[in-house]
């Protein structure tokens, strides 16, 4: 239920501010006066499209406000889905600057148009005589089944388990897609693998590798290096040992004599013993050093091999290598065993499909069976407002499972005798679509807890007693619903819980639109202006204060 509304510098609008009462409001107004924009000012709340344009005062920001009293309306789930704040009294404002930017606010937390849109049409229902289009709409007339038949926990266990299924198949679909690609690829990767895996690569150190090849082919000058050292260490009559000994021999013999001297003969005694550990290295390392030209042909065919691995692979170390193997062996296992995971997804996706299917019959069923009495009761409803000839008949058509179902509903309609039927888009419109959007709007406001209701001239091409019974409809739905009506009949006007009047401010520089709540005084003299005109008679006046008695 709208609250509040405020609108601030909006096309002829400076200010207005009002607070509608809860049952039927009516909006009343010579035409020009600025009805019209009030609707655009709440179709900006709605998340239409916002133009510099409609600026009052093109240096001063733009405001549309609406405080709605949402606590009938169990949308606590859509502001979870939308991420907002959920209170019981929700605010929308959309801001237009002078610069062109628009922005918009849900509890004062800014929101996309869409987050918008989808909180503002549960709060709103905007219907004016042209809007066509909404009737015309396959969902829309859907939503009308489903609404009359009380089909709203159906409608979400079916779209519960479409979403589910769509889900398992685009699921299943990717492993379809990737299993083919793994197949593709499968014998390259492979290859590649069973050459990684020739490679012995977890028991290769390639530095060690490089080094004793090295050594191989040049083992002659190593063998010879190694002798030479030998000779000078520990084989030629002067060699290092023998001098080591013989300077061993002279300290010894002046120990005695000082501290230090016994300590230079230890430490040769040292030296010594770490010379005799050399010479025995070197003699091994000589001893086992030979030219052993099959093993270096063995060695470097390894090395050849994994040098042309790593120029294959594009990397630089062994290490590198074993990444990719495993790898390329993830790749070739899950390929392998590709199938028992594409088997799985296929039957979640088809048992899936079957719960969707289950749940989509029971909500078809139950619309076929609100659908004959829906046509009956929106039949009778047009001809209380004056189309004793209106005819309405309901198409079913199965179809392939989407959001809404596994059906199609076509509403047919012929406004007069000997008239075919035909789609809503095709035949209604003025007087006759007003009407028929009526009676189906009030079918439904007996079935749920709809949104705040505003109807644009609904009374459009009707007069005298089909325009009381309008009037009538109106006010019955606005007992349980809040209802705003802009209508130029005083047999709806009278009809009201409250009655504004949009008038144009010409004194100032530049018209303004101002709105005003019409006390009881007020009401008859402007009922009594819509019956005889600017200076209504004394018997226009009693038909006003007649009419506002029947109310």
């Amino acid at each position: 239920m709208l609250k509040n509304l405020l609108i601030k510098n909006y096309a002829l609008i400076q200010h207005l501010e009002m607070a509608p009462n809860a049952n039927l409001n009516i909006i009343t107004g010579e035409t020009g006066a600025g009805k019209s924009i009030m609707l655009g000012a709440l179709g900006l709340l709605l998340g239409n499209r916002a133009d510099t344009k409609a600026l009052y005062d093109e240096d001063e920001k733009c405001i549309i406000e609406g405080v709605f009293d949402i606590s009938a309306y169990s949308l606590q789930h859509l502001f979870n889905e939308e991420d907002l704040d959920y209170e019981t009294e929700t605010l929308l404002r959309r801001e237009i600057s002078p610069s062109g930017k628009s922005r918009a606010f849900i509890n004062d937390t800014p929101v996309n148009l869409e987050t918008l849109r989808n909180v503002s049409r549960r709060l709103m229902d905007i219907h004016s005589q042209h809007d066509t289009l909404l009737m015309g709409n396959a969902n829309f007339q859907l939503e009308v089944i489903d609404i009359y038949a009380g089909n709203a926990l159906l409608l979400s266990d079916y779209q519960n388990t479409f979403r589910a299924y769509k889900k398992a198949a685009k699921e299943y679909d990717t492993l379809l897609e990737e299993s083919q690609e793994m197949q593709k690829a499968l014998d390259f990767n492979q290859h590649l693998l069973t050459e990684l895996d020739k490679a012995n690569l977890d028991n290769t150190d390639q530095a060690a590798l490089e080094e004793e090849v090295e050594k191989l082919e040049n083992a002659e000058a190593i063998k010879a290096n190694l002798n030479a050292a030998l000779e000078y260490l520990s084989r030629a009559e002067f060699s290092v040992e023998s001098g080591l000994k013989s300077a061993s021999s002279v300290l010894a013999q002046i120990a005695k004599f000082s501290a230090k001297f016994a300590s230079f003969r230890e430490r040769l005694g040292s030296m010594q013993i770490e010379l005799n550990d050399i010479n025995l290295e070197i003699e091994s390392e000589e001893s086992e050093l030979f030219l052993d030209q099959e093993r270096t042909e063995l060695l470097k065919d390894q090395l050849d091999f994994l040098y042309a691995l790593q120029k294959k692979h594009k990397v630089d170390a062994v290490s590198e290598l074993i990444s990719i193997r495993n790898e390329l062996q993830d790749k070739v296992d899950k390929a392998l065993n590709f199938d028992d995971a594409l088997q799985a997804a296929q039957e979640k996706k088809e048992a899936l499909q079957g719960e969707m299917r289950q749940a989509g019959e029971k909500l078809s069923a139950k619309r076929n069976e609100a659908v004959p009495k829906l046509q009956e009761n929106i039949t009778l409803i047009l001809t209380q407002l004056g189309m004793p000839n209106a005819k309405v008949e309901i198409v079913h058509e199965r179809t392939s499972p989407s959001t809404y179902g596994l059906d199609n509903f076509t509403f047919m309609f012929s406004a007069n005798k000997g008239i075919a039927l035909q789609e809503l888009k095709n035949v209604a419109s003025g007087g006759e679509f007003s009407r028929l959007m009526l009676a189906i709007k009030y079918i439904l406001a007996t079935k749920t807890s709809l949104p705040t209701i505003i109807f644009d001239e609904i009374d459009t091409g009707i007069s005298g007693e089909i325009a009381m019974k309008v009037g009538g409809i109106l006010k019955e739905m606005a007992a349980a619903h809040q209802v705003i009506a802009i209508s130029h009949l005083p047999q709806i006007a009278a009809k009201g819980a409250a009655h504004y009047f949009v008038y144009k401010d010409e004194e100032a520089l530049k018209s303004v639109s101002k709105l005003r709540k019409l006390s009881e005084e007020e009401r008859i003299k402007e009922i009594a202006m819509m019956i005889g005109g600017a200076n209504p008679s004394d018997i226009a006046y009693a038909n006003a204060k007649e009419l506002m008695k029947m109310n």
